[in-house]
């Protein structure tokens, strides 16, 4: 599967993110030719940074929202292939900064969808969304992609929103000719090197280290839980399906197993068995919180049959992998750029 993305010239917005990061380094480490678009990472430490991918991939820092000059960066490179993972991907935040949301998330997608359209080349372009994309009424049930999009608070509505426009898109303007036009839908992305807010394993590797309690805001919420080599598999499988494609258009879940669905303070205990959190202890937030769903689950039956895809960890595996590399990442005892490719050849 590797074998197709070699000497290609891979675009990936969004670089500089978590799940950017790890996906530069896979494609990197197999021979793409990788270009990076986003913002410089916010976070400190950050992954992008530790596996010094600026060194690797031709990077480029710019705003997905600055229509213009996105046009002309792409014009310039002419990819064969575009992975768009830019956003603004918080729940909370989008709370804060709702406009924010919207503009990037929907028009920022648009923005690099619409500059891929005018190249002469044959563009394979992959939008990453969500799981919270669906419209979730909390009846426990697995969502597949025929299902209503919603999202009731402006990071999930953002996200159907952007699920919706690419569609749109995608159908409008099949004329063109020169774009294959896939959405890829995921869970709670977890692995080494996420240092951003408000996200669960951020929280847990804090207290550790700092030998604080963890504070849980949903310690009931179930999330389907998964490894980020484990994703990116599911979306590298579905460049190489989207290139000879019939449809104009379609859609993906990629889930994980039903073990691997979990509720988060069952996550949080798991995580501290696996890396000497014996100094800290949970503690419940009582104060008020934005409103966030409580049962998230996906059905990905149309990506084992269409894809040949399914997830490969399970929830021990996954938190196990996670927690060592931080482990290692922490006791700055390996080369980490290293340490993650080797973690990735075990699984690909």
């Amino acid at each position: 599967m590797l074998n197709f993305y070699k000497n290609k010239k891979v675009l990936i917005t969004g670089s500089s993110g978590f799940v950017g990061s790890w996906m530069s380094a896979i494609l990197h480490n197999s021979g793409s030719k990788v270009y990076g678009l986003s913002l410089k990472a916010n976070t400190n430490p950050n992954l992008f940074e530790i596996l010094q991918l600026e060194k690797k991939i031709s990077q480029h820092y710019i705003d997905i929202n600055d229509a213009d000059k996105i046009k002309n960066i792409i014009r310039d490179i002419q990819p064969d292939i575009v992975f768009n993972l830019a956003a603004q991907p918080l729940v909370r935040e989008s709370y804060r900064i709702p406009i924010e949301t919207f503009d990037t998330n929907i028009i920022g997608t648009l923005n690099v969808l619409h500059a891929c359209s005018f190249l002469k080349n044959k563009v394979n372009f992959i939008s990453i969304t969500t799981d919270k994309c669906y419209e979730n009424n909390e009846d426990g049930r697995n969502f597949n992609e025929f299902d209503a999009m919603g999202g009731k608070d402006p990071y999930s509505a953002s996200k159907a929103c952007t699920e919706i426009v690419v569609k749109s898109y995608a159908l409008s303007f099949e004329d063109r000719n020169n774009l294959d036009i896939c959405t890829a839908r995921a869970g709670n992305i977890i692995g080494g090197g996420d240092w951003c807010k408000d996200r669960i394993v951020t929280d847990i590797v804090s207290s550790i280290i700092n030998k604080k309690d963890i504070l849980l805001r949903s310690p009931n919420a179930i999330r389907p839980w998964q490894h980020v080599i484990d994703v990116i598999i599911g979306y590298l499988k579905l460049g190489v399906f989207n290139a000879d494609k019939d449809e104009v258009f379609e859609a993906f879940n990629f889930g994980p197993n039903k073990d691997n669905e979990l509720d988060v303070e069952s996550l949080v205990k798991k995580f501290l068995l696996n890396w000497g959190g014996e100094d800290v202890s949970i503690k419940i937030d009582a104060g008020k919180n934005p409103p966030e769903s409580s049962t998230l689950k996906l059905d990905s039956a149309k990506a084992l049959k269409l894809l040949d895809w399914q997830p490969e960890m399970t929830i021990n595996e996954t938190i196990a992998l996670t927690a060592d590399w931080y482990e290692n990442y922490y006791n700055k005892n390996k080369d980490m750029y290293q340490f993650t490719i080797d973690q990735i050849s075990d699984y690909i």
